[in-house]
């Protein structure tokens, strides 16, 4: 593919971070370095079940943050302790691959996170012990796309990162790379 095309990351990840990888873990093939497969950036919306119109402003948030507009979620069973109904609508995620994944680990990493007051960097407990990391943010006004004086309501969304490493010490070196800011 055309460098010029190309999503920072993606640059800085073929040219730097796979040969150091490759030396890190000893790898004897370039295919064995962990590799970011997708972004899976999820809402879910209990209050849905008496407001269906926050399912309206989840979407159209999403898809301001994520550049992709999401698929909305339905509960799959009834459960009448939380007035659940099979097939309403109770939360919204997107995956995201290939370049829209770039650009928005890309914002995430160097405008998102950075501009949280009195952020100390997030935690290297949430991997799931495949390689795999889950991020949760508990406000969605921390993203620039979002207007605050339109938002109706503070929502938090999960951000899940798909590597292809098989622990979480190679998860943790691939995301480091990139410039995750983990706390020390």
């Amino acid at each position: 593919m055309d460098k010029s095309k190309m999503s920072r990351l993606r640059i800085k990840y073929e040219d730097e971070i796979v040969p150091a990888l490759k030396k890190r873990f000893q790898y004897k093939n370039v295919s064995q370095v962990p590799k970011l497969q997708k972004i899976v950036v999820n809402m879910g919306l209990g209050e849905a079940i008496e407001n269906p119109k926050i399912m309206d402003s989840a979407v159209q948030e999403m898809t301001q943050i994520t550049g992709q507009r999401p698929t909305v979620r339905k509960a799959r069973k009834a459960i009448a302790n939380f007035k659940l109904r099979e097939g309403i609508p109770i939360g919204c995620s997107v995956t995201l691959r290939r370049h829209k994944m770039w650009e928005f680990l890309d914002k995430l990493i160097t405008f998102t996170l950075p501009s949280v007051r009195d952020f100390k960097g997030i935690s290297r407990k949430a991997f799931d012990g495949r390689g795999n990391y889950s991020l949760g943010i508990k406000e969605q006004i921390i993203f620039p796309e979002i207007d605050y004086d339109k938002i109706d309501k503070v929502k938090g969304l999960n951000v899940t990162f798909v590597t292809s490493a098989l622990q979480d010490e190679e998860g943790l070196e691939l995301l480091q790379a990139f410039g995750m800011p983990f706390r020390k």
